[in-house]
């Protein structure tokens, strides 16, 4: 008679060869069990996860972890593959600080001990690093405001990684590389990307009913903004010539929809192939904003299609994506000469 082990935790995910793999957790954010359900191995590995649990009282760093992960806030408010991504960190976290007593929070010295914990992860990655830090100072502030501690020594914690894409750009030649040896079923992808400014989650769970022929309508995923997106001449021409083989937009050459990792590693490729080095798929977000920019829109006209939020977009147009393009400044010193011009002759051009 098979034992009824209780609290497994499965999780189903297809790998990037289109297999689908269904995986086994002792419990939510517990360790991965071996084997299959109903093997010797698979009942070892529950009895010795479950012995080596370390007990979660409420007074416990541990049990402010296991309540974020119960809460709407993680369930209902993160994408998958971000809850995906804080599961991992939650559990390196529990980990090392699982048994910290709520009450060491208020301590000035803990500020001190997480940040050297910080430290020895950069050894390793700081950008990693950062992400760990950013997962708990979530975590500590969530609980902070429901009253479940009574400080977040993690506040303001500042960043070790200081990469930056500002010249992470697409030019035309990039793009023109990428049509002419990309596979035709990538195609779409870069024009969507570019003329919508789009995240790439976004873009693999578009469907057709968010295009009407004219606008594509879409809520984001990261911000959860409604955007209604007036499809530019060269997009609608690919939109209306693409075969509708699934009811999401872009697929895979088998016609079915892209699972994320599959995604990348078939646009990795199809970079290489195409010799385009050292810009991503992610870097065509940063782009779509650049040539937006370039040809006159203003700040809230470029809100209006990437859905970033109005108070971000001028740092991000100048930290991140608008780099110091020599258009831009070929058109500074056009505008600076003609109303130079015009203040010596006393003329003004029409507007």
């Amino acid at each position: 008679m098979r034992a009824r082990l209780r609290g497994i935790n499965r999780f189903r995910t297809r790998l990037a060869d289109g297999r689908t793999v269904t995986y086994y957790y002792a419990w939510k954010g517990g360790p991965r069990l071996a084997g299959e359900p109903g093997t010797p191995e698979f009942h070892a590995s529950y009895v010795e996860a479950h012995s080596n649990k370390r007990p979660r009282t409420s007074d416990t760093l541990s049990a402010i972890l296991e309540a974020f992960q119960n809460s709407a806030d993680f369930r209902d408010n993160l994408a998958q593959r971000t809850r995906a991504d804080y599961t991992k960190k939650i559990q390196q976290i529990d980990k090392k600080f699982g048994d910290l007593p709520l009450a060491a929070l208020t301590d000035r010295r803990t500020r001190g001990i997480f940040m050297e914990w910080r430290d020895d992860l950069a050894r390793t990655s700081r950008r990693q690093a950062d992400y760990t830090w950013v997962v708990l100072a979530r975590i500590l502030s969530w609980a902070l405001d429901r009253g479940l501690v009574l400080a977040n020594p993690c506040e303001k914690g500042g960043r070790l990684y200081r990469g930056s894409r500002v010249d992470k750009i697409w030019t035309e030649a990039d793009e023109a590389a990428f049509l002419a040896h990309a596979p035709g079923h990538l195609h779409l992808p870069l024009l969507l990307a570019l003329w919508t400014g789009l995240r790439q989650g976004d873009l693999l769970r578009l469907s057709w009913s968010a295009y009407d022929g004219t606008h594509i309508r879409v809520r984001t995923s990261k911000t959860g903004r409604r955007l209604v997106i007036r499809v530019g001449a060269p997009l609608k021409s690919a939109l209306d010539t693409t075969p509708r083989q699934s009811p999401i937009i872009l697929v895979n050459s088998d016609g079915q929809p892209w699972k994320e990792d599959g995604f990348r590693s078939s646009w990795r490729k199809a970079c290489a192939v195409a010799g385009v080095i050292g810009v991503t798929f992610n870097d065509l977000r940063g782009t779509a904003v650049t040539r937006l920019a370039l040809v006159g829109c203003t700040e809230a006209e470029i809100v209006s299609i990437t859905g970033h939020s109005l108070r971000d977009v001028g740092a991000i147009l100048d930290a991140h994506y608008l780099h110091r393009d020599p258009a831009l400044a070929d058109s500074a010193i056009h505008k600076l000469e003609r109303a130079t011009k015009e203040t010596e002759t006393g003329t003004h051009s029409p507007k």
